[in-house]
Formats: structure tokens, sequence, C-alpha cells
């Protein structure tokens, strides 16, 4: 391996089968948190963002991306880097895909969450009938950056993930 090589050839396939502890479906490069991968002298040096401050899962994910490379056989740091805060526009439109399909709705732009989650606007799809004639029954939902939602027409309970910017 050469001193220094790009994320795209050889990090990024790795780094694509480490998945997020809190949403198994999603990889951590999905989720947008990891801000950059390197070689630099035979070790890989990883920067990754916590989705929010003092979030739990983010020893899980370094000791994950360690594993993932010494898999591979590689040694590797994990830094973690506080600015800039990540923002949900990082989530991967496969991630928000994901997401969906999983049972999460995925975030709206700022402004149409500020309406749904102050204002009870109508606006977060069901993720499992696809109605917005929906309702917001906790400002938490299994996570602290989720909202627990009910759809009114097909009843079923969903986590709707709130818009972090």
């Amino acid at each position: 391996m050469t001193t220094e090589q790009n994320i795209e050839d050889i990090l990024i396939p790795i780094l694509e089968k480490v998945s997020d502890p809190e949403i198994p479906v999603l990889s951590i490069m999905d989720m947008g948190v990891v801000r950059s991968a390197k070689v630099i002298n035979e070790i890989v040096k990883v920067e990754i963002t916590p989705t929010y401050s003092g979030c739990p899962a983010m020893d899980v994910i370094g000791d994950d991306i360690k594993s993932a490379m010494k898999n591979a056989g590689y040694n590797t740091e994990v830094d973690l880097i506080l600015h800039p805060a990540w923002t949900t526009d990082w989530i991967t439109p496969r991630g928000r895909r994901a997401l969906e399909d999983y049972g999460i709705a995925a975030p709206l732009e700022a402004e149409a969450d500020k309406e749904v989650l102050l204002n009870g606007k109508q606006l977060v799809k069901c993720t499992n009938c696809g109605s917005t004639n929906t309702r917001m029954v906790s400002q938490f939902g299994s996570t602290a950056c989720k909202a627990q939602f009910q759809c009114n027409d097909c009843h079923e309970p969903f986590d709707y993930f709130k818009c972090l910017k």
C-alpha cells in the first residue's frame, strides 16, 4: 500500500459494511458519520462525527471500524470530529430509502420538520401505507433523534427521524 491512498479505491467498500448499531440496515457511510478516511504511513485514519453530542453508539462504531479494517489487514486509528456538527443532510439517498424500508420515516427539510413537530402539520409519510394522515404520539421515539408517530389510516406506529441541522 502506498503512504496515502484514496478512500474511494480501498476504504469505502470496507466502511460500507460497517452498520450503524442503532439502525442496522444503514451503514455508517449511509448515515454520513464518516468524515474522512485515509491511509497514512500504513495506518488507516478514519474521522467520524457523532449524530448528536454524547451519542453512545460512537464507541461501538469506532470499535466496529477497527474490527472491519483489521479483518481487511489494516491497522486503524479512529478520531471523533465534532465540527462541523453532523446533520441529517449527510444521510445518503440510499440511506433515506433504507430508513423508509426499515419503518423509519426519513427526515424532512428543516422548515417542514418544525411544522410537523411544533404545529402538528401532517407531512410525515407513514412507512407502512404511505399516507400523510399521520400524527405525532411523542416528541421522542426509540432514540432521542426520533419522534414516535402513528398513521390515522392504517393505525400503524412508526418512528420519524427528526431533522438535525
